[in-house]
């Protein structure tokens, strides 16, 4: 395994709420199951993402961002958007 090839650990997307992926179930509870809808990758990060069950993700940021590609030309007009 080389060093771009490193796990560092397992990440966990669920409601800030409860421990569960029921957001009404608030305190900790006893005897409660984390369903998992998706696994996705990180690479970058090193991390494997268990996303639960009812969680939205916030959409990531492109390498370079759109605000990059906007400008104003020689007659006050925006272009790139």
């Amino acid at each position: 395994m080389t060093s771009a090839h490193l796990f560092h650990g397992i990440c966990i997307a669920k409601t800030q709420y409860s421990l569960s992926d029921d957001p009404k179930l608030l305190r900790a509870q006893t005897d409660w199951k984390l369903r998992i809808a998706d696994v996705s990758l990180s690479a970058g990060a090193g991390f494997v993402v268990m996303i639960a069950e009812n969680t939205m993700l916030m959409p990531g940021l492109t390498k370079i961002p759109r605000a990059v590609e906007i400008d104003v030309n020689e007659w006050d007009e925006i272009i790139g958007i």
